[in-house]
């Protein structure tokens, strides 16, 4: 039998506790127990009425007779015994027995005695009509127990019937679920054709699209009059049509995204405290209280909607519903990610900023890459538009817990992202006093030596006009951004350390070294020491890349040329690993690192003058000088330069220019020791190599150093190429959108009618040679010409 009993419905469930619905279970499960036992009971009484009823009814004696001879044939043929073997006393009194009705008509199976008195005057359609033909049962009641009550005679249990609930509500929502049923149930939508479902598909978006238009259009003419309006705007989030929903969910969340960036205000809104909500106040303020509120509590379900599609696609879960499939919430958690990501970078200042913070950063480390670029970009963003720091000391904070509770095993790219921080400087000493001037107010003495009472009393109100003044301005003071910058600082070298001391051999380590080579100015002088060792140790292990080895010695020189001028560390060892390690690069893909060598040349030479051997200089500017010959134009003009810095920093520089050599020795290119290589006994021949190099400006920047690199006269440089840093000049030149700086010049006319004219003489001697071959067949063997055109196919 067909199980027809609805589920209960949402609503009711809703309204019913968790310890009801186990105790509906349990009396279920009881009622049912009880009606099997009844019926169990029924049956029973009902089989013995019907034998009783049977047993009682009269037989002739001529039937009993013929039956009691039948079976006992029955009995003789399965099981009996033979007569031969019974006593002749035993046959004689069954013999004696038969002959009495009383024996025949008898109910062996009945307990009553033979002889019991007959009653009168009752026939046997009379006894027969008064057998029950169904057992009339009462309903069983329940029993509550109670607690039981001791006497002298012992313990009395308690108990009281159940009382019977009123069932009346319970039939209205059967009665109503039923219909519910019914109308589901109703005839199938005749078939459509496809053209047809298109077309109603198109019907049904176009109603979606003008709904959502007249909403928002509503919503950001008068927000203060509309803002409930979001609420069934954002009711379209749920939409259930499944021909629709997924294009109708992307135009609402981007609908509101834009609504939410018109209308949200410039600060951040605050909840109301008990003493403000009892205030009176006017209508105006009334009003646009109610209108933050709104805005703030429809903003917060926005988002609580956007994150729980993330979510659903994150966990590969679908609604009951099923109007979604798996494959379509891949692009509604697109379109989700960026809704969150331009609400991160277009409101800042504004509630639930750092709930979206929380939300867009371990996207960072997704496994799709549509999505992670989405939020890297964001971030990127917010980094660079903060000027204050508020925004971005939050997104330093979560990428360090982010990258610590996944212990270390993120993205390098996640680490990447510090180096678009707007952090310049730092406040090195905390104890510093009065970084940014401050507001300086009278004292008591001061206002009472020299001020009278009523000075006095207009000078109070003014000094606390310029406090609350101070307090609503929105600008910030330097102070405040310095603090704000030293704590994002330290949160950030804090993730770098922990890195360098714990994950040596993760990928995360060139974004921690080229981070450490842009900070590393800005880190307390406590660390320099420390930090140096463990940068060589690094090096000298062998373990990275040239990449990563150029980024430690970047780290070191930085830490070094700025506070570290006042320790006492030579960092000779990084001069020889960079003098060693220059012939690696070339014009295959290594020509990008060139771009680091000349940041470290810029640091190690140019900034530490005073530190630098003539011997050293002289060594790297002719190392530098022949692999400008192994490298693209970009990467030589940017070496070229560099070379012009040194010529005019280090005095005796053009001794190279000289074919003479001064003092002892042979010039050793293969020793990896800057020191003891003899550069000065050899010469820049290189430099007339690059004289006739392709390219304009590098034949420009030889000459220039071939006359020994003059500031100015004939062989100076112009000004376009002398003012602009090495670093400036190779990203320049360089040739990656496969373009050429300058410009290849194009074909002149005259050249083309050179072309035209050889073409022409060309044709002309041909020509000539074509007529001279044919007069000379013709001449000489004129059969065979005439028979040469005959089977041609020309003709």
């Amino acid at each position: 039998r067909k199980n027809t009993k609805r589920v209960p419905s949402f609503r009711k469930l809703l309204r019913t506790s968790k310890i009801k619905l186990d105790n509906k279970l349990k009396n279920k499960q009881y009622k049912q127990q009880s009606a099997a036992r009844k019926y169990r009971k029924e049956q029973k009484k009902l089989r013995e009425a019907v034998r009783d009823a049977i047993s009682r009814k009269p037989f002739p004696l001529e039937e009993c007779k013929k039956k009691q001879v039948a079976e006992k044939w029955e009995e003789e043929e399965e099981d009996a015994l033979p007569l031969d073997m019974m006593d002749e006393d035993d046959l004689k009194l069954m013999e004696d027995l038969a002959q009495k009705a009383s024996f025949l008509t008898r109910d062996l199976s009945s307990n009553e005695p033979v002889h019991i008195k007959k009653r009168k005057h009752e026939s046997v359609i009379d006894k027969y009509e008064k057998v029950p033909r169904r057992m009339e049962t009462e309903p069983e009641k329940e029993l509550i127990h109670l607690l039981p009550i001791k006497d002298k005679g012992g313990i009395i249990p308690q108990t009281i019937e159940k009382p019977v609930l009123n069932g009346a509500q319970d039939e209205e929502e059967d009665a109503e679920e039923m219909e519910e049923a019914e109308d589901f149930n109703e005839e199938p939508l005749p078939v459509l054709t496809p053209e047809e479902m298109a077309a109603r598909r198109r019907q049904k978006l176009q109603e979606r699209k003008m709904h959502i238009a007249a909403l928002a259009s509503a919503i950001l003419s008068e927000p203060d009059n509309n803002i409930k309006k979001l609420k069934e705007l954002r009711a379209m989030l749920m939409e259930q049509d499944p021909n629709v929903a997924v294009i109708v969910r992307k135009l609402v969340m981007v609908s509101l995204m834009e609504i939410f960036k018109d209308i949200a205000p410039s600060y951040k809104i605050r909840p109301l405290t008990e003493a403000e909500k009892a205030t009176k106040v006017k209508k105006e303020t009334q009003k646009l209280r109610e209108f933050e509120e709104g805005l703030v509590s429809q903003y917060k379900f926005y988002l609580e909607n956007l994150e729980q599609t993330i979510k659903d696609w994150k966990q590969r879960k679908l609604k009951k519903s099923n109007v979604i499939s798996l494959k379509a919430y891949k692009g509604l958690a697109e379109i989700a990610v960026k809704c969150l990501c331009e609400l991160l970078v277009a409101l800042p200042h504004f509630n639930f900023h750092n709930n979206i913070i929380v939300l867009i950063v371990p996207l960072m480390n997704d496994a799709s890459k549509t999505i992670s670029e989405l939020c890297f970009e964001a971030v990127k963003k917010l980094f660079k538009q903060d000027k204050l720091g508020y925004a971005s000391l939050g997104v330093v904070k979560v990428i360090s817990g982010l990258v610590r509770g996944r212990n270390y095993d993120v993205r390098p790219e996640v680490l990447k992202v510090f180096l678009h921080l707007r952090i310049k400087e730092v406040e090195l000493q905390k104890d510093s006093e009065d970084i940014a001037p401050k507001k300086k107010f009278m004292t008591y003495k001061e206002k009472r030596k020299h001020l009278s009472r009523m000075q006095r009393k207009w000078k109070k109100a003014e000094e606390k006009l310029e406090r609350e003044l101070l307090e609503a301005e929105a600008s910030e003071s330097k102070e405040k951004k310095l603090k704000l910058h030293t704590e994002t600082l330290n949160v950030v070298f804090v993730t770098y350390f922990r890195i360098l001391k714990k994950a040596q051999k993760s990928p995360l380590l060139p974004a921690v070294l080229e981070g450490l080579a842009k900070f590393a100015h800005l880190i307390n002088v406590e660390f320099f020491d420390d930090l140096v060792i463990v940068l060589h140790s690094l090096i000298a292990s062998g373990g990275l890349s040239y990449r990563e080895s150029l980024h430690c010695i970047l780290s070191a020189f930085h830490i070094l040329s700025g506070q570290g001028d006042v320790l006492n560390i030579d960092p000779m060892k990084f001069y020889t690993h960079l003098y060693k390690t220059l012939f690696s690069l070339h014009a295959g893909r290594t020509n990008d690192d060139i771009g680091i060598v000349l940041q470290c040349l810029d640091v190690m030479f140019a900034k530490r003058r005073k530190q630098v051997s003539q011997q050293r200089a002289l060594a790297f500017l002719k190392r530098l000088s022949t692999l400008a010959l192994h490298v693209l134009p970009n990467s030589s003009v940017g070496i070229l330069a560099t070379n012009r810095v040194l010529m005019q920093t280090f005095p005796k520089m053009d001794l190279l220019l000289d074919n003479d050599s001064q003092g002892s020795g042979v010039y050793l290119p293969e020793l990896e020791e800057p020191e003891h290589c003899n550069a000065q006994n050899t010469a820049l021949w290189e430099l007339h190599l690059l004289q006739r190099h392709y390219h304009p400006t590098v034949q420009k920047f030889a000459a220039h150093l071939i006359v020994g690199a003059p500031t100015e006269g004939s062989g100076a440089l112009s000004l376009d190429l002398s003012q602009r840093p090495a670093t400036e000049l190779f990203e320049a030149y360089s040739m990656r959108g496969m373009t050429f700086n300058p410009p290849v010049a194009s074909v002149t006319p005259r050249r083309k009618d050179t072309f035209s004219q050889m073409d022409a003489f060309i044709d002309e001697e041909l020509n000539k040679q074509l007529q001279h071959h044919i007069s000379e067949t013709v001449v000489h063997k004129p059969l065979d010409f005439a028979k040469h055109f005959k089977d041609s196919s020309l003709l």
